[in-house]
């Protein structure tokens, strides 16, 4: 792939989330809905969680309520223990990915399965279009080895969770409405990444590991430390080089959804009626 500098997409914005907690007080990042970046249609939230103190994550998250949208859990150490009161339950490893939707609605818990060690990973929240948001929930599962790899040379390496990259490799991950991209991308130092990406999409980069340049159309650069996200403007390939150090970074992409946005705590709908009959229906017992 050879892109010309006029279809290269730029940063437009950059952030770095804001500190909170969720759940039993658990400690993250929260990336994505934050003040400075807000969302990035149709993704909703993105939050990353790490610490080796099991003080931080023995507490988990406890049973929670979701209607009109889809959580995915991408572990990246130990390990998450996954119930929902459909009778549905499962573990996520290191390196493992849960796609969930929770559709018409589910109450779930996640638990850590570790009392020692690093926890560290990301969710991510992915809108649903209204026509399928009372769905009925649904799961995809995958363990590290069963997702998808992709290797350029000795120093790039894709983990493809969804979507297709440019040379045909298919994530683990299918049949997603808004028929998002996650790639995580792992560059050696100085490594130069080169993407297609659907000029109709939303698209970010978030770096986690290390720091990037991401060219733009216009020749400049813009980089991109550990914990800042870059909203990518328009255009329809992506070029990145890492600095002087291994570097991970997610690369997000879906066209957005265009709709109305009715979102209070754990539910997501397009109208105000919409949300008070999710909470009648949660408070009744309809889940």
């Amino acid at each position: 792939m050879n892109p010309t500098q006029s279809s290269l997409r730029s940063v437009t914005g950059a952030g770095t989330g804001r500190r909170t907690t969720d759940g039993a007080g658990i400690p993250l990042m929260r990336i994505i809905s934050s003040p400075d970046i807000g969302i990035i249609d149709p993704f909703l939230l993105l939050d990353e969680f790490g610490s080796a103190d099991p003080g931080d994550y023995r507490g988990g998250f406890p049973d929670h309520p979701h209607r009109g949208f889809e959580t995915v859990t991408y572990m990246l150490a130990g390990r998450m223990r996954h119930r929902d009161n459909h009778g549905h339950e499962g573990v996520i490893g290191p390196g493992g990915v849960q796609w969930m939707r929770a559709g018409r609605g589910l109450i779930h818990s996640e638990m850590p399965e570790q009392d020692a060690g690093w926890l560290r990973g990301f969710q991510l929240w992915v809108n649903l279009p209204a026509a399928r948001k009372m769905d009925e929930p649904d799961y995809q599962e995958f363990s590290a080895a069963q997702i998808p790899e992709e290797r350029r040379g000795n120093d790039c390496r894709i983990k493809v969770i969804a979507g297709t990259t440019s040379t045909g490799v298919a994530g683990a991950v299918t049949g997603v409405p808004t028929a998002p991209l996650y790639f995580d991308v792992h560059l050696n130092a100085g490594t130069r990444f080169e993407e297609a990406l659907d000029p109709e999409a939303n698209a970010c980069v978030y770096v986690y590991q290390g720091s990037v340049r991401v060219a733009g159309s216009d020749g400049a650069a813009t980089e991109l430390k550990r914990g800042h996200l870059g909203k990518l403007g328009s255009g329809n390939a992506i070029q990145v080089t890492a600095g002087g150090e291994e570097t991970r970074f997610l690369l997000l992409a879906a066209r957005p959804l265009d709709e109305p946005i009715a979102w209070h705590g754990p539910f997501v709908m397009n109208t105000q009626e919409e949300l008070r009959q999710a909470f009648e229906d949660f408070q009744s017992g309809k889940f």
